[in-house]
């Protein structure tokens, strides 16, 4: 209600404005009207996407992993940019966020990252992003300066640990510790906090290195496990509204969400909103709130025309 009356005195603003302009139509007057109106016309569309986070998860933190697909160090390095990409538009959200395991790449980038997100609607917005993204660029690990495609796939996981009751047996459950490392193979921890959790009936494998020691370490691993526990069971009870599995496909060509491309032209698109971007440099620095907004307006759209 709060955010209906913001907007209710915003366009009797706007009213206010408009009849000062036709009185004395200077440039400023007219200038502090189309400002006053965009405004508006952006709280209308944020309230207009947040009705649709409707979502018995929607409004839970996020879990979210990012995974190198094909292409060696170029599709490491991508899964690189996404990381960093996501990070900025979780900063500019203020939402906070925790990196919770990473698993850098051989000569450069990360072969895996997993990170925790907390802030109101993030899994709403962010589930958004699950899927293939594919980079198009002149690889800057080629010799010979050539135009290279890499992939790399985005999963996104409600944290709701606190609201459900997974069990899991210690029957079922391998724990391997292992001495945590940073970026670039550099020793972070002289013991062995890090914790790897393996379901063995689910195959399901999380891991936890970002903790001071290993019970923290196990503790984390452990609430990223009964989310996905959680996600999986979700899929099985209801497979006809299956939104996660649906974007595991095999991280390659013909199977992505959105393109980056960066030559021969500069050009994000998403392939299922058709919504394109020319400013590539801004999107990757974490401006993708207009691309989410898009993908859940038509998710909106497809589940109101089914109803």
């Amino acid at each position: 209600m709060t955010q209906f009356r913001g907007l209710e005195t915003g366009v009797s603003d706007i009213e206010v404005l408009v009849e000062l302009a036709e009185e004395d139509p200077s440039e400023s007057n007219l200038q502090e009207t189309l400002n006053e109106m965009a405004r508006i016309e952006t709280d209308l569309k944020a309230i207009e996407v947040e009705q649709l986070l409707g979502g018995p998860n929607d409004q839970a933190d996020a879990i979210m992993s990012i995974n190198a697909g094909t292409g060696g160090t170029e599709a490491q390095d991508w899964a690189e940019m996404l990381l960093r990409m996501y990070l900025r538009y979780c900063e500019k959200r203020h939402y906070k966020t925790q990196i919770v395991d990473i698993q850098a790449g051989e000569e450069a980038g990360i072969k895996s990252a997993t990170f925790t997100v907390e802030g109101q609607y993030s899994y709403g917005y962010l589930s958004a992003e699950n899927g293939v993204h594919r980079l198009v660029r002149i690889s800057p690990f080629d010799a010979n300066a050539r135009r290279h495609t890499s992939f790399a796939s985005v999963f996104v996981y409600p944290d709701i640990e606190e609201s459900i009751e997974i069990e899991v047996l210690d029957k079922d459950l391998r724990v391997d510790t292992y001495r945590a490392g940073g970026a670039g193979g550099q020793k972070v921890n002289k013991t062995d906090s890090a914790v790897r959790l393996t379901h063995i009936p689910t195959g399901i494998v999380v891991a936890c290195q970002n903790e001071r020691s290993q019970h923290q370490n196990r503790a984390v691993a452990m609430k990223i496990l009964k989310a996905r526990m959680y996600e999986r069971e979700l899929q099985n009870r209801q497979k006809e509204k299956q939104e996660v599995e649906d974007t595991k496909k095999e991280i390659t060509w013909g199977s992505q969400i959105r393109s980056y491309v960066l030559a021969p032209y500069r050009l994000i698109k998403d392939h299922r909103t058709d919504k394109e971007v020319g400013d590539v440099d801004k999107v990757l620095d974490g401006d993708i709130q207009g691309l989410i907004e898009a993908q859940l307006l038509l998710k909106g759209t497809h589940e109101d025309s089914h109803k």
